[in-house]
């Protein structure tokens, strides 16, 4: 983070010193990537004020210009004005600006079409008549995410001398767009690590998901997260600072609703409420952890419903209500396979970390993206389903052998492993947190999970009356088995099928093979006909080794079949950041999901609320735009943007409503009527707005009219 923020600063001087050089030359940059004209309002007589505007217009979607405090990067806008004696200019007016995240770096900026507003003041005395010509140099970066380019433009307008007549029409929607200023002062109060501002705002208005852009530079830390609480009509800020000591006389900024409507205030010191109702709260909060380590404990809960993870757990259950133990060993065999869950949780995590440390784009569940771990949990559900179904007795699974503390320890590190392609709606937050907490506090996040999964037979091992409930033992527990092998053979043909999806027929063969070979060796290796142990070894040695140097070979000339969504119900195009900016551009609905071939909650949700005809028809009536996220292999760019989202994994539903600047995260878990609901909510808003706007043809120019039109 701070080599990153580091190379951004030094590129950010670097163009600062290209400004200053364009400036003292007079160079004039053509075609700028944002173009930019100055225009007056109207008419201007001696001691009254008018209107400039310097609009500005990308020339693509992806260059996007700077508010007057950029943020971690980027230069804010300074003009030189060539003005006639007696006219004065103030300061200039923004619009509200948006957020944008790069690499950790937080900037303030706008996208699409914008337009800054400067006063302009002839003197009383102004002696002047006839017209009124106005000059500056405009200096400003224009950048997309990849690239920066400083431009300038020589701009002049002439204004006519004379009483107030009728105005430029264009300006009624500039001015909408200028965050207005509060009428109240606000007051702050500094923390050793908080900036925190009081903002009269009537308790009546909704502030949904507010951001606060400071005014003053290098104050507060931009990328973290604001917290924020409501006192009747006083709206508390907590912002992370930058920097500490002496505080300026004045802090101003501009608020942004959660609509993306913005209010300037100002702020002076003062005494700022220490109460009130919590409606966000900082990602540094300490007092959101237990609820996150609730969320963990409870997604690794529901895991043991999961098909690949209930028949392990029963098969554990009725190993130790067979042994039929004391206290002690029921006890030891309940520490041992938490100890391996939690160990497993916690090792997955902190490879995660790690790899996320190191620049890679991985999230939870992670080593699903390989094709060879893939092949190899398609090679251990067949032999834990073989093993079910009386072929072989695999040590840690077998009920006639009884219990071991050594293996439960080894079920325990199977049983988390296999669970992790799943994801609940409890662990999404805890995860997503994960991410962005340090890392032993994430590592703690990893083993509450592990704890949650571990703990029905952590509490079978403690707690006797439990154990009393299970049936006792007899023939019924060779038919259970059999029948615990249905949901692991399931899984099993998924697995096949999911090798099929990522790597094609002959990859599917390949993997279908291997497993079929791992069985017969397993079944002969514990079965009667090899007695001799030094033979055993031996061929558990090779067929290791062959086993390893097959799936290498495999994965080695691994080319995945390019995807078909041909037969799918719902209209979607491949998700990308161009694609979603594109979508969102063109003022409709936008519904982006993100999902993954081994992810079971993902395929119940299409089954159930996205692949149905009627979300097709909803979708259409409504104009909304669908866009199909893809991470059964690993995609940089979608785990980047599930990141930006607080999501560490799938499924991840997003709706961006028309004009919104931030979508509204849906549930893990959708209904089968959610989406048609939120299509015909969306339809019906459209249509409302649509019978409530004015008629303006008439009040165009004409020129402006045939460029409407």
């Amino acid at each position: 983070m701070l080599s990153a923020r580091w190379t951004f600063r030094r590129l950010m001087a670097g163009l600062a010193l290209a400004l200053a050089a364009m400036m003292a030359t007079g160079v004039h940059a053509q075609n700028n990537n944002i173009r930019a004209t100055l225009v007056a309002e109207g008419p201007v007589a001696p001691g009254e004020k008018s209107t400039l505007a310097l609009r500005f217009s990308p020339i693509k979607p992806e260059w996007h210009g700077y508010w007057s405090n950029p943020g971690d990067a980027g230069l804010g806008m300074v003009l030189e004005w060539d003005l006639p004696d007696g006219v004065t200019v103030g300061e200039p007016q923004y619009p509200t600006p948006t957020r944008l995240l790069i690499d950790g770096l937080m900037n303030h900026v706008f996208e699409g079409d914008y337009a800054v507003l400067v006063p302009l003041t002839l003197a009383e005395d102004f002696a002047g008549s006839g017209l009124l010509e106005v000059s500056v140099e405009a200096f400003y970066l224009a950048c997309t995410d990849e690239i920066c380019v400083p431009e300038e433009a020589s701009l002049s307008v002439t204004v006519p001398i004379g009483a107030s007549g009728a105005s430029n029409p264009a300006f009624a929607q500039y001015r909408s767009a200028i965050a207005p200023r509060l009428d109240s002062a606000a007051r702050f109060q500094q923390t050793a690590s908080l900036l925190r501002i009081a903002i009269p705002l009537p308790a009546s208005i909704d502030v949904g998901e507010p951001h606060v852009f400071v005014g003053n530079r290098d104050l507060v830390n931009y990328a973290d997260a604001q917290g924020f609480a409501r006192e009747g009509d006083v709206l508390i800020a907590e912002i992370p600072l930058a920097r500490t000591g002496e505080m300026p006389e004045l802090v101003e900024g501009i608020l942004r609703l959660g609509n993306g409507d913005g209010l300037r205030f100002e702020a002076r010191a003062g005494d700022v409420p220490s109460g009130g109702t919590r409606l966000m709260m900082r990602g540094s909060e300490l007092p959101a952890l237990w609820i996150l380590l609730g969320g963990a404990l409870l997604g690794g809960l529901i895991l043991n419903v999961m098909p690949c993870v209930f028949p392990i757990l029963s098969l554990k259950a009725l190993s130790l209500a067979k042994a039929g133990g004391g206290e002690r060993e029921a006890r030891l065999e309940g520490l041992a396979y938490t100890t391996g869950v939690i160990l497993a949780c916690i090792a997955l995590g902190g490879v995660m970390l790690g790899l996320r440390a190191a620049g890679e784009q991985v999230g939870w569940a992670f080593q699903l993206q390989e094709p060879g771990v893939v092949v190899a949990l398609l090679v251990l559900a067949s032999l834990i389903t073989a093993n079910l179904l009386g072929a072989f007795e695999l040590p840690g699974l077998s009920i006639s052998q009884g219990s071991t503390p050594s293996g439960a320890f080894t079920t325990g590190l199977l049983a988390a492993f296999v669970a992790t392609p799943c994801t609940g709606p409890f662990m999404a937050a805890a995860l997503g947190a994960a991410l962005l907490l340090p890392a032993p506090v994430a590592l703690l996040l990893f083993a509450a999970l592990g704890l949650g999964l571990a703990l029905p037979f952590l509490l079978l091992g403690f707690v006797p009356a439990l154990r009393r409930i299970l049936p006792k033992p007899g023939q019924w527990m060779e038919t259970f088995k059999k029948v615990l092998a249905v949901p692991m053979g399931l899984t099993a043909l998924a697995l096949i099928w999911l090798v099929w999806r990522i790597g094609g027929m002959s990859f599917a063969v390949g993997a279908v093979a291997l497993t079929a070979a791992s069985i017969a060796i397993v079944a002969l290796l514990l079965g009667a006909r090899m007695r001799v142990e030094r033979a055993r070894k031996a061929v558990i040695a090779v067929f290791s080794l062959v086993a390893i140097m097959t799936v290498v070979a495999m994965t080695r000339n691994f080319a995945p079949p390019v995807a078909d969504t041909s037969s799918a119900t719902l209209v979607t195009e491949p998700f990308s950041a161009e694609a979603l900016q594109r979508a969102r551009g063109s003022g409709v609905p936008v519904f982006v999901y993100f999902t993954a071939d081994w992810c079971l909650t993902c395929k119940v949700n299409e089954r159930v609320a996205i692949e149905r005809d009627a979300t097709q028809a909803a979708f259409e009536d409504a104009g909304v735009v669908a866009l199909r996220g893809d991470w059964t292999l690993r995609q940089p760019e979608i785990t980047q943007f599930l990141n930006g989202q607080g999501a560490a994994g799938v499924p991840l539903y997003l709706w961006y409503a028309p004009g919104a600047s931030e979508p509204n995260q849906l549930s893990q878990v959708l209904g089968p009527d959610s989406l048609v609901t939120l299509a015909q909510q969306s339809q019906a808003l459209q249509s409302r707005a649509l019978q409530s706007r004015p008629v303006q043809s008439q009040s165009l120019p004409p020129r402006d009219l045939a460029a409407a039109r």
